[in-house]
């Protein structure tokens, strides 16, 4: 098993809790890159929203690329999985960033291709916003040019969404970055396991990982010949001494206010996406369905769940936790130890 993190570009990650201590700075982000290259941690995922979904899309927000770089350029270690929306970029353009980014922090930069979910985002945005099926077509052909371009030079290409014509990339990475990209929906998984190497979760219990493990491995041999090469899933993570500590900790983050400014993002969401579970009020409180693999309770607990996961599959956990940096030494002084896990990612 191998250690993530997500960062908390949006100043935190919880929807009815204001203020966490870690606005949404590069000074929160340095902060917290630091302390999980000091202690180990091997990837952190930089999520791509131009507006705000946890804290109300009026609130302030990162931008993910400018963080890539200078994470990368701060840390020695730490893996940034970066993501991208496909709508949003030209993929030859993306290429380039990669080329620079990758001669900046050889091997260290992976991509998560996210076929985006807000439509009042790409509104406001421009970004392209097509119907949901073909949002996964438009990342097919997005990855297709990116890697094209950074393995060929010219590349020419025509699609439905994208073209290059002879278009020269250079310097080519010496190693391409892994592919990441999640979905639930039959045609999600389908696409995924076509223009992927890699499977992002949200948050799910490990019978329903242990099936889009197997399910995803399978479409990628038949697809590709070969099995997908990382599982991550997130997971919001609450290691505590006792059970009351925990359930007092459970109730400050999940108490749920209709009007706290995110809930309108999390319903368009859940209306815009196929997702393959039901999303709770309660599992809304912290997005990505971070609470439902019950990652919660005492460091031997939460250990034990840790390795039920990695034997359905899981190959890489992205923690969140509020407030993350003092979380992460928590995690990796009291958990670590107890779960089989390997910093440094081939």
């Amino acid at each position: 098993m191998h250690f993530g993190l997500w960062a908390p570009v949006y100043g935190g990650f919880l929807r009815n809790v204001e203020d966490e201590g870690m606005p949404a700075t590069w000074a929160t982000i340095r902060d917290v890159s630091l302390t999980a290259d000091r202690l180990g941690y091997s990837t952190m995922l930089i999520p791509e929203l131009y507006l705000n979904d946890r804290k109300g899309p009026s609130a302030p927000s990162l931008e993910a690329w400018s963080l890539t770089s200078a994470v990368l350029a701060v840390t020695e270690r730490l893996r940034v999985m970066t993501a991208i929306r496909p709508g949003f970029h030209l993929p030859a353009v993306a290429a380039k960033t990669i080329s620079t980014i990758s001669d900046l922090a050889p091997g260290r930069l992976a991509l998560n291709v996210v076929a985006a979910w807000w439509a009042e985002e790409a509104k406001q945005f421009g970004g392209r916003f097509p119907a949901h099926d073909e949002r996964y077509d438009q990342a097919r052909e997005f990855v297709e040019v990116v890697l094209g371009t950074l393995t060929t030079s010219p590349f020419d290409y025509r699609g439905r969404f994208f073209e290059a014509d002879g278009t020269v990339v250079e310097p080519k990475p010496a190693t391409l970055p892994a592919v990441f990209a999640g979905g639930e929906s039959e045609s999600g998984r389908e696409a995924i396991a076509g223009f992927a190497d890699a499977y992002a979760m949200h948050g799910g219990t490990v019978e329903e990982v242990r099936e889009k493990v197997a399910d995803l491995n399978e479409r990628r041999r038949r697809l590709a010949g070969e099995p997908m090469r990382e599982f991550a899933m997130a997971a919001y993570v609450i290691v505590r001494d006792t059970e009351a500590e925990v359930q007092r900790e459970l109730e400050r983050i999940t108490t749920v206010d209709p009007a706290s400014p995110g809930y309108a993002s999390f319903q368009e969401f859940t209306a815009n996406s196929a997702l393959d579970v039901a999303v709770s009020a309660r599992e809304y409180s912290v997005g990505t369905r971070g609470l439902r693999p019950n990652l919660v309770g005492t460091a031997e607990q939460v250990a034990e769940r840790i390795r039920a996961y990695q034997e359905a599959g899981v190959t890489l956990l992205l923690i969140q936790s509020s407030p993350l940096a003092p979380e992460l030494e928590r995690i990796a002084a009291e958990v670590f130890p107890l779960v089989e896990h390997a910093p440094a990612l081939a």
